[in-house]
């Protein structure tokens, strides 16, 4: 949290909590009343705040995956219409989240099976509008590229970013960023 940030309500408080767990024993491997005993209150008070634990699950990644493209968005507006200025702050953007959010990468990766049917549109439709983001910018500095292969390049790329909940172990998060960085960019500018 930065002095810009307000501080995390009680509701996301235990979204972090609920993803830590979620991401260490899986969806199905965390019961109510672990949940409520991890951020201190009994497991049916928790219902007070979610009606669900399914509805825990779903906001947590629907709401990632708004941050996401609202954030990708604001880059992309600061790159004042430079295509490689926009592609860097999508990049540091991405970069950011990976290494702020593990634990939201592996609970996506493993559980999207037990998100409710409309929040799994919703994450798509969302993601489908972030990588159209991306692609957009790539096909912007570099003309000749298709959709499809700007689309695949953006994928790719995301392969690559969120794979640092498995990757990185031993190295300081300074470093992995910059690392991560350099490999996206490189790989996001290559010239097949």
């Amino acid at each position: 949290m930065t002095a810009t940030e307000p501080a995390p309500t009680r509701r996301e408080q235990i979204l972090a909590i609920a993803a830590d767990l979620f991401a260490a024993r899986g969806f199905h491997g965390v019961s109510v009343a672990e949940l409520g005993a991890a951020c201190g209150i009994s497991g049916p008070a928790l219902y007070k705040h979610f009606p669900s634990k399914q509805a825990m699950l779903a906001e947590m990644l629907v709401s990632i995956s708004e941050r996401l493209l609202e954030v990708g968005r604001e880059r992309v507006a600061a790159g004042g219409g430079d295509p490689a200025a926009a592609l860097q702050g999508l990049v540091d953007w991405h970069v950011e989240f990976a290494l702020g959010h593990r634990a939201l990468i592996i609970v996506q990766d493993r559980d999207w099976e037990s998100l409710p049917e409309d929040a799994r549109d919703a994450v798509r439709r969302l993601q489908r509008s972030y990588v159209g983001l991306w692609a957009d910018q790539l096909r912007a500095l570099r003309p000749g590229l298709s959709r499809a292969a700007a689309h695949a390049t953006a994928q790719a790329a995301f392969g690559l970013l969120n794979s640092t909940p498995r990757a990185g172990h031993g190295i300081p998060d300074a470093e992995l960023r910059a690392l991560l960085v350099a490999m996206a960019m490189a790989a996001l500018t290559a010239v097949p």
